[in-house]
C-alpha cells in the first residue's frame, strides 16, 4: 500500500505539472518522469492532453517512450532503439526495474537465465544487486533469492499500467470468474440443503428408535411387574396349601 499511495501523489504531481506544458517543455517532463526514481505509473501522465498533442509532431518519439515506459519493457526498446530517443542511466535503470516488475507479473518463479536475457545482464552479481537494491530495496517487488537453484521467488509485485485493451480482458476474466463463484456457491448452497435434509432424516430416525426403546423398556418393566405380582399370588397360594394341609394332618397324643 505504501507504494501505491507514493505513485498517487507523484502521478499527480506529474499531470498538474503537465497542465502547463507544451512541445518542448512536454518533452522535459517526459525525461524527468521516465527519469524519477520513485515513478512506475505513466497512465496518467499519458492521457493528459498536452503529453497527447505530440503525436504527430517532431516530438512525437517522445511521446513513443512515454508509452514504452507505461506498457513496455527493456527488449521492447532494443528492438525499437533507432526510432526513440536514447536513454540516459537513470532511465535505463527504471526500464529494467519496470522489466522485472512485468516479468513477476506473469511468473512466481523467475529463473535467472530469464532475467539476464531479459535485462541485458551478463552475470549474476550483477542480477541480484539488481534485484536487490533497485527492486526490492524500492518496494515495487519481494521475493527470494534462491542461488543454488538459480532463480527469483516472486512473493509480491506491484501493477503496472494497464496495456489497451487490457481492460476489456480483465473485466471479461472477472466476469468469468464472477460467474463461476455464483454457480459454486449454488452448488454449496444445494450440499447445505442436502445435508441439512440428511440431517434431518438422522434426527427423525434417531426419535423414532429412542421413542421404540422407550416402549420397549415400558413393555419389559410392565412385564415384569405383571411376572413379579403373579409370582406373590403364586407363593401365597402355596402357603394357604401347605397351611391347609398341615391342619388337616391328625395330632399326635403325647
Amino acid at each position: 500500500m505504501e507504494v501505491e499511495q507514493k505513485q498517487g501523489d507523484l502521478v499527480q504531481q506529474f499531470v498538474l505539472l503537465a497542465t502547463s506544458a507544451r512541445g518542448r517543455a512536454a518533452v522535459e517532463l517526459i525525461t524527468h518522469a521516465t527519469s524519477h526514481p520513485q515513478l512506475f505509473a505513466f497512465s496518467e501522465l499519458l492521457a493528459s492532453p498536452h503529453i497527447a498533442e505530440l503525436k504527430g509532431t517532431e516530438h512525437s518519439a517522445s511521446l513513443d517512450l512515454l508509452r514504452l515506459f507505461a506498457h513496455g519493457t527493456w527488449t521492447d526498446y532494443k528492438n525499437n532503439a533507432q526510432m526513440l530517443p536514447r536513454l540516459d542511466p537513470p532511465q535505463e535503470l527504471k526500464l529494467k526495474q519496470l522489466t522485472v516488475m512485468t516479468l513477476a507479473e506473469t511468473a512466481k518463479v523467475l529463473p535467472y537465465d530469464l532475467l539476464m536475457q531479459q535485462l541485458d545482464i551478463s552475470n549474476v552479481r550483477e542480477l541480484e544487486d539488481l534485484l536487490i537494491n533497485d527492486c526490492m530495496y524500492s518496494g515495487i517487488v519481494r521475493g527470494k533469492l534462491d542461488q543454488r537453484r538459480r532463480c527469483f521467488e516472486v512473493q509480491f509485485a506491484a501493477g503496472r499500467d494497464l496495456r489497451p485493451g487490457q481492460l476489456d480482458n480483465m473485466i471479461a476474466t472477472l466476469a468469468n470468474w464472477l460467474n463461476s463463484s455464483d454457480n459454486l456457491l449454488l452448488t454449496i448452497q444445494e450440499k447445505i440443503k442436502w445435508a441439512d435434509s440428511m440431517s434431518e432424516q438422522v434426527r427423525r430416525h434417531k426419535k423414532e428408535v429412542e421413542d421404540k426403546a422407550e416402549e420397549m423398556r415400558k413393555s419389559i418393566k410392565a412385564e415384569m411387574e405383571l411376572r413379579g405380582q403373579q409370582d406373590v399370588y403364586s407363593d401365597a397360594g402355596a402357603i394357604m396349601d401347605f397351611v391347609d394341609e398341615d391342619r388337616s394332618r391328625p395330632k399326635r397324643r403325647r
